[in-house]
């Protein structure tokens, strides 16, 4: 009969809703769970959501290959024919990552210090050739005197594609900091801020493929061979680059003057994945890119100094950030 309740196989209702029967729910709630997932396989997880930006990334990427569309940067890109890496520190640092050497040459007469013996250890450990040269040739293969008695022939360095930082990033299961450098035309500034985003926990730096400068001599020693333990990419577009990250998921900021937020409430944007835009010397960032920027950080600073380098910038606001991400 409708409505009969006491029938068999009838519902009882309750204010609660209808129930048919426990449905062996206590015998399941007494038997194991199973292993713990992954981290990445867990969505509440950090290392869930550097995944789910890294396979975005690479569909983007994918796509912009097979869409007829030309990717903003190549992957594994030479910066043409074989480099030099000069100077002490460069050179050890560069034999210590396993950067492939083809030679090392060291000046005649060049005082024999520790770094020196270090650097002709390591070349006898992993078979590279070691040539002894006067010092005004190896000027002159170098083009440049302040190699410090000590150079290495590398082959041409290979860029990165710039979403293989996020990969890095998600690899490493921390949230992604990047470093754009918007056409910085002086090498010396490129390897400062290559130095300080190895230094302060940056996962790569992206570059503009021209009118800047790249990873050459100078840029290596700069950086005291802080290029051979983080990736630099190359991008063709740096704005079409910036956007990319921005579709990943990256909150960008650029560092200029007048900003909308000063570097003390850097916190306020250091949580999750970050993208910070460094601008050239002199000009800053340019127009195009500052607009695409979602917040322009400023360096408040004290008497009239109208603004610091590119590398200086860099390494205080990678600081900042890396304290603000410590304390949270």
């Amino acid at each position: 009969m409708a409505g009969n309740s006491q029938r068999r196989g009838a519902i009882a209702k309750s204010k609660k809703g209808a129930t048919i029967g426990s449905g062996g729910k206590p015998r399941r709630s007494l038997e194991g769970r199973g292993p713990t997932p992954k981290a990445e396989d867990r969505e509440y997880h950090k290392a869930y959501k550097n995944k789910q930006l890294a396979e975005r990334a690479a569909a983007k990427r994918g796509g912009a290959r097979t869409g007829g569309r030309t990717p903003a940067g190549s992957r594994k890109r030479a910066a043409g024919d074989a480099e030099w890496i000069i100077g002490r520190n460069a050179v050890v640092e560069a034999l210590r990552e396993g950067v492939p050497v083809n030679s090392v040459y060291v000046a005649e007469g060049a005082e024999r210090d520790g770094r020196l013996r270090e650097a002709f250890g390591l070349a006898a450990e992993l078979g590279v050739g070691l040539l002894e040269v006067p010092k005004p040739e190896l000027d002159r293969l170098t083009g440049f005197n302040g190699h410090q008695g000590l150079a290495a022939r590398v082959p041409a360095y290979e860029y990165a594609h710039p979403a293989d930082l996020l990969d890095r990033a998600a690899d490493m299961a921390q949230d992604a900091l990047i470093v754009v450098v918007d056409h910085v035309t002086d090498p010396r500034n490129l390897g400062a801020v290559i130095r300080s985003a190895a230094a302060f926990g940056a996962h790569g730096v992206v570059v503009a493929d021209r009118r800047a400068a790249g990873v050459t001599a100078a840029a290596w020693k700069t950086s005291a061979g802080a290029a051979a333990r983080i990736p630099v990419a190359q991008a063709v577009n740096v704005t079409r680059v910036i956007k990319e990250y921005q579709d990943a998921g990256c909150q960008v900021v650029g560092l200029d003057m007048g900003g909308d937020l000063e570097l003390r409430d850097i916190g306020q944007v250091a949580d999750g994945p970050l993208v910070v835009v460094v601008g050239a010397e002199g000009g800053g960032l340019s127009r195009l890119v500052a607009a695409t920027c979602d917040r322009i950080v400023s360096i408040p600073m004290a008497n009239a100094v109208e603004s610091l380098n590119a590398g200086v910038a860099a390494s205080v606001t990678l600081y900042a950030i890396a304290e603000a991400r410590t304390a949270r």
